[in-house]
Parts: structure tokens; C-alpha cells; sequence
């Protein structure tokens, strides 16, 4: 009888070290299946590149095992559903049928789900990294059957769940991160209005950012720097002053203000015979981004803005004329030449544009790309050479600068010291 009665304790101690593995075995699996599948792999890659020094370890622990996500959760859901199966096999050796039924779903429930996955879905990271090797060893174990499952799921639902925000998801997120969020973030206000402005740039064009060619400030290329016009060009500020011929939409260049140092107004000369230098011109539904990557050249940090416009009369007006056209011409020497009733030319701009609309103007160029080669290739020769004009089907409509770019950047006004003292007088 003693032997009988050790025999059988012996038993129901085996039985119960037996049914507190299943059911710790699956909570594991079933806070795994919960603390691993909900960190995908760009989370993961962030954390190992820039987490903290325990996050990028444990980051870089997980990922290997993560790396086939299908093959894994079938791995997982595998082991605890053949734990939850095989509990009441055990228990119904010790209690009766509906006593065993009782015990398996209080401790499946309780021990096998509810603290596991809440245990879990806080401390995801460091368990995964815990108990990654012996995640590596069931995936192998359970191979045979999960891997064709899993490349099931591949072919059904696709290999691959990036989970990547679209630019407005990113604007919201690092607007949650804000510290006016009241959310515990760490950006600041002007720190998430850059972010969010660099997120928009993309969708604005020069038409948003440029200034109404009405509103533009330039001078007439046969105008004379005398003091009147110098303090004008002082009182306004602007370090590029914009030249047109005629009228102010044909802008044909600019005048660095730096360049006009050494002008006496009492000399009165000519604003034909300073440095002019090219100006380029923009398609009004250019990105910013586009116009930023162009400026950065050093080529010109303005712009004339341009739009598409197709006028029956003109086109007529055009094809009746081609016979009377001439160049305009400026003489250096100082006489301005006989204008001509027909002012069209036929010249192509793409001698001296520097914003090609090539669909090679991407945003991966070179930032270190600058116009070292040929200097005098942005300067306007207008000694006896004609001077560019818009064609037919265009007409400006603006002007944008680097500062207008950057304002759309900032979304804040740039005022400089001129401006400051515009205010405060």
C-alpha cells in the first residue's frame, strides 16, 4: 500500500509539474505571438539603428527571428494551440470531464491569455530578446508543417507588411510628438513646424511661394543709376534687383545690388552697362522641391515664373509677322537703337535657362554640384547681342526668390534688418 500510495502521489506530482508547463508554455506563446507580430520590421530597424542601447540590442535579436513573419506566427500558434489541446488530456486524469473542461479554460484564460499578452504588449522587447533562441529552435522543430503554411500565406496575402506612414500620417505623427501635444513628446513647436513644412514642400509649387509680378520691384535696362534710382534701390532693400526691357513682365535678368558698390550715381550710368546677370525662368506648377535643388546650384537664387498661355491671335499674329522680325538689340555704347513694332523672337531659350524641364530634374542630385566650369556663362552680353525674350505661349506672372522657398519651409516670414526697420519707422 505504501508503495501504491507513493506511486500514485508520484503520479499526481508529475501530472501537475506537467499541466503548470502547458499552461506557462502557452501564455509564452501567446504573449509571443502578441509582443512579436505587433512590431513590424521597419519599428524594429528604427530601434536598432537610433533606440536606446538596450532597445537597438534587443532590436537586433528579434529581427533575424521576425524576418519571415508568416513562418513565425505559424510556429507560434502551432505550440499554443497544441498546449491548450493537450491541458485537459492531463487534467481529466485527476478530475472529472466537466471539472477538467472548468480548470483548462480558467487557466488558459487567465494564465494562458490575459496576463501573458498584457505582460507582453508592454514589455514586448525585452522578452522577445529573452527568449529568441528558444523561438529559433521551436521554428525548426515545427518546420515541417509551418513552412508550407507559411508560404501559403506568402502567395495569398504576400510576403512582405511594410508598414510606412504616408506624408500626411508622418505630418500627424510628428505632430503627436510635439511637446504641445501634451503627449510627453519631445519636439518643439518650431521643430514640428519645419518637419511638417519640409513634408509639404513637395505639393507646393512656385505658383504658391512666388511674388505677383505687380508686386515686383525692377528696373528698366535703360534706365540710368543716378541717386534718385539708387535711393530707391537702397530704400527697398533687396540684395537682387530684377531688369526688364520696355515693360516689367519681360524680365530679362537680374542686378546683384553688391555689384552697384562701386557705381557713382553722379556718373549716371546706365543700368545696361553694370553686370546683368541671367535670370532663369520656372514653370508655375514646378515643385519647390525641384526649384530648391536648382537653386542650390549657385546658378541664381531667383527665378521668373512663368505660365503656359495659348492665344488664337497670337499664333496668327505670330505666323503673319515671321517675315518682319527682328532682334532687339541694346547698344553698349550708350544710344538706345530704334525699336522695332514687332518685338517676337525665335530664339531658343535653352541657350541660357537653368531650369531645364527635363524629367531628369530629380531630387537626388548632387548638393555639392556647383557652376565652377563657366562663370561668364550666367552673365547677359548685351553688347550688340539680342536680348532673351519670353515666346508666344508664355507669360510671366512672377518672381521667386530662395528666401520664398525657405519661408514656405520655415511657413514663417524671413524679415530682414530692412524690414525691421520698415516696421519699427
Amino acid at each position: 500500500m505504501a508503495v501504491e500510495y507513493s506511486c500514485c502521489g508520484w503520479d499526481f506530482f508529475i501530472h501537475i509539474l506537467v499541466i503548470t508547463f502547458l499552461v506557462l508554455f502557452a501564455g509564452l506563446m501567446s504573449g509571443l505571438t502578441l509582443g512579436l507580430m505587433s512590431m513590424s520590421l521597419v519599428d524594429l530597424e528604427v530601434l536598432a539603428k537610433s533606440g536606446s542601447p538596450a532597445d537597438r540590442k534587443h532590436a537586433l535579436k528579434i529581427l533575424p527571428v521576425v524576418q519571415n513573419q508568416h513562418l513565425l506566427l505559424c510556429t507560434l500558434l502551432m505550440c499554443n494551440a497544441g498546449a491548450m489541446e493537450a491541458l485537459p488530456i492531463f487534467l481529466d486524469s485527476l478530475v472529472t470531464a466537466w471539472g477538467a473542461i472548468l480548470i483548462s479554460v480558467t487557466l488558459i484564460l487567465l494564465f494562458g491569455e490575459i496576463i501573458p499578452q498584457s505582460v507582453c504588449s508592454r514589455y514586448g522587447l525585452a522578452i522577445g530578446a529573452t527568449v529568441a533562441p528558444f523561438v529559433r529552435v521551436l521554428v525548426w522543430i515545427c518546420f515541417p508543417i509551418a513552412f508550407p503554411i507559411s508560404k501559403l500565406l506568402d502567395l495569398l496575402l504576400g510576403h512582405g507588411h511594410v508598414a510606412l506612414f504616408r506624408r500626411a500620417e508622418l505630418k500627424t505623427l510628428v505632430n503627436l510628438h510635439g511637446n504641445e501635444a501634451g503627449k510627453g513628446g519631445e519636439l518643439t513647436h518650431d521643430e514640428t513646424t519645419i518637419i511638417a513644412g519640409a513634408l509639404e514642400l513637395s505639393e507646393k509649387t512656385a505658383e504658391d511661394a512666388m511674388t505677383h509680378i505687380s508686386e515686383t520691384f525692377a528696373i528698366d535696362i535703360n534706365a540710368k543709376l543716378d541717386r534718385e534710382l539708387m535711393n530707391l534701390i537702397l530704400e527697398k532693400g533687396h540684395s537682387r534687383i530684377p531688369v526688364y526691357y520696355e515693360q516689367p513682365t519681360n524680365i530679362i535678368g537680374l542686378v546683384l545690388v553688391k555689384n552697384l558698390l562701386t557705381v557713382h550715381p553722379e556718373d549716371e550710368t546706365p543700368v545696361k552697362n553694370v553686370t546683368i546677370r541671367r535670370i532663369p525662368r520656372v514653370q508655375e506648377t514646378l515643385p519647390l522641391y525641384d526649384i530648391l535643388n536648382e537653386f542650390q546650384k549657385g546658378h541664381s537664387h531667383m527665378a521668373v515664373v512663368v505660365r503656359q498661355c495659348k492665344k488664337a491671335e497670337q499664333l496668327s499674329y505670330s505666323n503673319a509677322a515671321d517675315n518682319a522680325e527682328k532682334d532687339v538689340k541694346i547698344d553698349i555704347d550708350g544710344e538706345k537703337p530704334l525699336q522695332e513694332k514687332v518685338l517676337k523672337s525665335k530664339r531658343s531659350l535653352q541657350k541660357w535657362k537653368s531650369f531645364p524641364n527635363s524629367a531628369n530634374n530629380s531630387y537626388g542630385r548632387s548638393r555639392s554640384r556647383k557652376w565652377t566650369k563657366d562663370i561668364d556663362s550666367d552673365i547677359l552680353h548685351i553688347d550688340g547681342n539680342p536680348l532673351p525674350q519670353l515666346p508666344e505661349e508664355e507669360e510671366a506672372i512672377g518672381i521667386i526668390t530662395m528666401e520664398d522657398v525657405i519661408e514656405e519651409l520655415l511657413q514663417e516670414e524671413i524679415f530682414d534688418e530692412t524690414d525691421h526697420h520698415l516696421e519699427d519707422s
